[in-house]
């Protein structure tokens, strides 16, 4: 790759996590609420959950361990579709390496290489939907 380009994505993304920050802390106060999107977390024992908005200052609602969970469930949830498709995509670039290495060794390994490197993949992703029984666990609830 030519130099000058790896330096301009050096540089795009070294402005971009300046800016981001910036753009962030733009934000008027604090949330006083947030949105329950997961089935998952409405209905788990030791918690109340409301389904939909829940509002911080309520007596009724857990409404920080509520949210803390749904957005573990939907950080996790897009960690384990993006490493599916991303599996998927090396499995057949893997496999048309293998198929069309015609006796070439190093084409032929090449190939080996990305599909072990999808099974991590795939066991990685899978690792993901664990995380937030291991979350629950931790915060001491029964998972």
């Amino acid at each position: 790759m030519n130099k000058k380009i790896i330096l301009s994505l050096i540089a795009f993304v070294a402005l971009i996590g300046i800016i981001a920050p910036v753009i962030v802390s733009a934000q008027v106060g604090a949330p006083d609420k947030c949105y329950i999107t997961k089935s998952a977390v409405i209905g788990l024992e030791g918690i109340n959950c409301p389904a939909g908005e829940c509002s911080f200052d309520s007596d009724v609602f857990d409404c920080g361990l509520c949210c803390l969970l749904n957005s573990v469930y939907t950080v996790t949830d897009w960690i384990f579709i993006f490493l599916m498709a991303l599996s998927a995509l090396m499995i057949i670039i893997g496999a048309f390496n293998y198929v069309t290495s015609a006796g070439n060794p190093e084409k032929t390994k090449t190939g080996r290489d990305f599909i072990m490197y999808a099974a991590i993949g795939i066991a990685i992703a899978l690792f993901a939907k664990a995380i937030p029984a291991i979350v629950k666990m931790m915060i001491g609830m029964n998972a």
